[in-house]
C-alpha cells in the first residue's frame, strides 16, 4: 500500500485563504444588494423581486414621459389612482414618472457601487479578513 503525502505550504494556505475570502466577499454583496437602500431620504427594499418591479415600473414610466406625461402628474400610469411606491417601512411614497426613473436608475447605482467594491476586495493581494466592514463599502 503506498500513500502519498500532501504537504501544503504557507503560500498554499494563503491562497486557500484568501479564496475563502473572495466567496465570503461576493456573499457581503450580495447581502448588501438585497438590504435596500435610501432614495431621497427614504428607504426602500432591493431584494431580486423588488429590483424586478422597479425594473417594470420604470419601464412603463419611460413609455409615459415619452407619451408626454409631465413632472407632478401623478397618474402618468393611466390608473384612477395616483402612482404610489411602498417604501421599506410600508409607507405609500408618491412619484411621478421622471421620479420613478430616478428612483430606478438610483437603484441600479447602489448595485453597480457594489459590485464594483466587491471587485476591488477581490483583485487586492490581500483580502481583509473583516470584509463585512462598512469602510469597504459605498
Amino acid at each position: 500500500m503506498t500513500f502519498a503525502l500532501s504537504i501544503k505550504t504557507a503560500a498554499d494556505l494563503h491562497a486557500e485563504e484568501q479564496a475563502r475570502r473572495a466567496v465570503a466577499v461576493t456573499a457581503e454583496r450580495d447581502r448588501r444588494i438585497d438590504a435596500g437602500f435610501t432614495f431621497d431620504g427614504i428607504r426602500y427594499q432591493t431584494r431580486p423581486a423588488d429590483r424586478e418591479n422597479v425594473a417594470g415600473a420604470a419601464s412603463a414610466a419611460l413609455e409615459a414621459i415619452m407619451g408626454g406625461a409631465q413632472p407632478g402628474d401623478l397618474r402618468w400610469h393611466g390608473g384612477a389612482a395616483d402612482f404610489v411606491w411602498i417604501a421599506e417601512d410600508n409607507a405609500l411614497v408618491p412619484m411621478d414618472a421622471p421620479t420613478l426613473r430616478a428612483f430606478a436608475r438610483a437603484m441600479m447605482a447602489h448595485k453597480q457601487a457594489l459590485i464594483f467594491a466587491a471587485r476591488d476586495l477581490k483583485d487586492r493581494t490581500e483580502i481583509p479578513a473583516d470584509i463585512t466592514s462598512d469602510a469597504y463599502w459605498p
